[in-house]
């Protein structure tokens, strides 16, 4: 370093820049020894390759008021010879960056009595390059470790805690059902057997809960009311008796395993210790193997560690006490700082280190991994208790003084005989910007050495590209299924079209293949199940026969609501947010109905339709009207009620979504068997808002001329008859996707199966609907 660079790093009031030099800790050293620059001296003398490096290295550092002198820094060297022994790895993505560090260490380690590693503070890139080292059959050295939390066991510790303490989510429950760890005294394969029945009759479908102490009742109760459904899951008729003792004796085992933690949940708070015990108790219990060992749950470095823990925290001194909801927490929080380190068994010839670990240890090979800003050096944090200012005032120095120290590590590495340095071009889903130090580097080295280190360095991801590389597949053609026209369903409700409209390749997989989706997890009650119970409401009030301009329509229609609300089981936190709302709604419904009940004759509600014929198709439609009003003047009103804002109007009104259009034509029609063939006088969506409001919205009018009802239940029979007529003929398929879903709607149930995401990457770009 010439004097004007050591002149700025001595400055009585640097920039802050400054404090991010390599060498401006030691600058500081030797100002408060009293002592010159002079005075050090080198401890050995590198050779010519390493001494050129250094000189490099230094000029690259320099600070920025004197990068004006790089240029004659250069003078007299060749450009290749700036970074002689060094390769650059650019590999567009982390996992191919990962990849091209595991084979350079891997090809640098052929030698028996060489020594390799990768030194980066990016703990991820590390995990990521010794999961590939062991695809290559290295076991890397590790010094950091991995997070006991991350291990299988505690994984099964942590689950079982969080599932006893906090209730109501079933997620960790399946997580506990289905760890691989879980034995509970029985068979493997029984408990995993089990576990499948467990989640379908108790934690599948439905709203509630779930409570993991009261699974065995709950799983009864559901099993009870699946066995009397009207419609039940295509997946009942499959559960044999012996499936469901086995189930039956899994929930058993693992309540009396789960029986120390009831006992404290029970008794409110508990010490640590005491908490530790019942969680390690019902983790032994949950673990145990048919001959009552609980070994696997200890094998290997991360059991071991486990087991060391847990004697620890079971012994600790902690007298005060913790509400057992908090305590996955604190047990989170207790194992969060423990680490499983490889045992000495371990290719110490491989390793992988952290910066301060490189400092002090040579190797023949050194990869400095992760040159991306934020990661190497990490973003400059201004500190949470005390401003920048603060700190001046105090003689302190301000954040950037981490980044020399980070860069000294960059320069201290730099001094290996051979390197390789790293970066990924993307970070996540984000790009990434290459670190300060590089770009520094690669600038001063200029074009000519920059392109030779990245031709050494591009031989590194040209191997890991190789690694995976196979026959070149073509993109999943867009399905357009044909079966024969025996198979093709005849049979078709209202609710069905639209789908067979948008997307017939699920009526292909639903209907012909047989394949039904799973319900999702059982969760609190949402929007559908909101909307579900106001039909219910307003079912029962119209069946009621209440008038709604009497004095005791208010009474009656608050009836209908709470026998609707006490027969569903609202959890209290939900019940006190919709019965208000539904109150604040009554007037506005009385009112509504009001309006209404001068032209009604007759109301009707969940009216059902028989199957009708479809003119010449062979198909039949049928189908279910949430209301219809017979008027005085022999018309029909044909109601639907919505508690959402799909479909809009102007999808119902221009037939992509054809439900209400296609009931006025089953109603004129005469399917609805008691009511006649009336005309029809208003097809409506009947919006109930959140705040209250009951808006009535025809879908006759959209913008433009109305549409007379008749016209279009014709109009939408008439498309429904050319739609079925199609796929009479043999040649037409059902295609995926085949117009774009409703708004919101991003994932159908069927698209994993017709590979989607596959076929549309393609590019292709077939959409016309048949």
């Amino acid at each position: 370093m010439d004097d004007r660079s050591w002149a700025t790093l001595n400055e009585a009031e640097p920039e802050p820049a400054v404090f991010g030099h390599p060498q401006y800790g030691l600058a500081k050293l030797l100002r408060a020894l009293g002592a010159r620059r002079e005075d050090v001296g080198e401890i050995c003398t590198p050779d010519a390759r390493l001494a050129a490096r250094r000189t490099t290295v230094s000029e690259a550092m320099r600070p920025a008021a004197t990068t004006d002198a790089w240029t004659d820094g250069r003078a007299g060297a060749s450009g290749a010879a700036l970074l002689d022994g060094i390769a650059l790895i650019e590999a567009p993505n982390e996992r191919a960056e990962a990849a091209a560090i595991a084979i350079a260490l891997k090809q640098a380690a052929r030698r028996p009595e060489a020594r390799v590693a990768l030194v980066t503070p990016d703990r991820n890139l590390a995990r990521r390059v010794s999961t590939e080292l062991l695809r290559l059959g290295v076991v890397a050295d590790d010094s950091g470790g991995t997070p006991l939390a991350r291990t299988v066991p505690a994984e099964l510790l942590r689950l079982l805690a969080e599932a006893a303490a906090t209730p109501g989510d079933p997620v960790p429950i399946v997580a506990v059902l289905k760890h691989p760890l879980l034995t509970l005294g029985l068979e493997r394969p029984l408990v995993r057997h089990a576990a499948e029945t467990i989640e379908l009759v108790a934690l599948r479908g439905g709203t509630g809960r779930p409570d993991i102490m009261e699974l065995g009742p709950l799983f009864e109760r559901r099993l009870e009311a699946l066995s009397t459904a009207s419609r039940p899951p295509f997946w009942l008729a499959r559960l044999t008796a012996g499936r469901i003792e086995a189930a039956r004796a899994a929930l058993a085992a693992l309540s009396a395993a789960l029986a120390p933690l009831a006992l404290l949940r029970q008794a409110g708070q508990a010490t640590v210790p005491a908490l530790a015990r019942a969680t390690v108790t019902a983790f032994e219990a949950a673990g145990r193997a048919t001959d009552g060992g609980v070994a696997a749950l200890y094998r290997g470095d991360a059991g071991e560690r486990l087991a060391l823990f847990l004697r620890q925290l079971v012994a600790a001194d902690a007298p005060f006490g913790v509400e057992p909801r908090e305590w996955p927490d604190v047990l989170a929080a207790l194992i969060a700082t423990e680490v499983v380190k490889p045992r000495p068994g371990a290719e110490s010839r491989v390793a992988i280190w952290g910066a301060l670990e490189a400092r002090l240890q040579a190797v023949d090979l050194l990869v400095i991994g992760g040159l991306n800003e934020g990661v190497w050096p990490a973003a400059a944090r201004a500190d949470r208790f005390m401003s920048r200012f603060m700190k001046a005032g105090m003689a302190l120095e301000p954040p950037e003084r981490r980044i020399g120290l980070a860069a000294h590590d960059f320069a201290m590495a730099m001094g290996t005989g051979a390197v390789v340095l790293s970066r990924s071009a993307r970070s996540g889903d984000a790009p990434a910007v290459a670190s300060r130090w590089l770009q520094r580097l690669l600038t001063y080295a200029g074009d000519d050495a920059a392109k030779a280190a990245r031709a050494r360095g591009a031989v590194f991801l040209r191997w890991a590209e190789m690694l995976d590389a196979g026959a070149k597949q073509p993109f999943a053609p867009r399905p357009r299924p044909t079966p024969p026209l025996e198979a093709r369903p005849k049979r078709f409700s209202v609710t069905e079209i639209e789908t067979l409209r948008r997307d017939p390749y699920a009526i292909y997989a639903r209907r012909i293949l047989s394949l039904h989706a799973l319900d999702p997890l059982i969760a609190d009650p949402g929007a559908a199940d909101r909307g579900t119970l106001f039909h219910e409401i307003l079912h029962r009030f119209t069946e009621s026969g209440a008038d709604a301009g009497g004095a005791d329509a208010l009474e009656a229609l608050v009836d209908a609501g709470r026998r609707a609300f006490d027969q569903l089981a609202l959890p209290a936190d939900i019940h006190a947010v919709w019965w208000p709302r539904f109150l604040r709604m009554t007037p506005e419904i009385l009112a509504w109905e009001k309006g209404r009940a001068v032209h009604i004759r007759s109301r009707h509600a969940e009216a059902s339709a028989d199957p009708l014929p479809v003119g010449a198709t062979g198909a039949t439609l049928s189908g279910r009207a949430d209301r219809i009003d017979l008027l005085h003047g022999g018309a029909a009103d044909i109601l639907d009620y919505k508690t959402g804002s799909s479909p809009s109007k102007r999808q119902a009104h221009t037939l992509v979504s054809p439900q209400l259009a296609l009931e006025g034509a089953l109603l004129r029609r005469g399917a609805f068997g008691r009511l006649g063939k009336p005309d029809l006088a208003d097809l409506a969506f009947v919006r109930l808002r959140p705040n209250g409001q009951v808006l009535h919205e025809s879908i006759l009018d959209s913008g433009k001329a109305p549409r007379p009802a008749a016209d279009l239940a014709d109009d939408a029979w008439r498309r429904l008859e050319d739609l079925l007529g199609r796929y009479n003929k043999p040649e037409t398929g059902y295609l995926s996707r085949a117009l774009p879903f409703r708004e919101g709607e991003v994932s159908g149930d069927y698209d994993h199966l017709a590979r989607v995401l596959e076929w549309s990457a393609g590019g292709d770009d077939e959409s016309e609907a048949p």
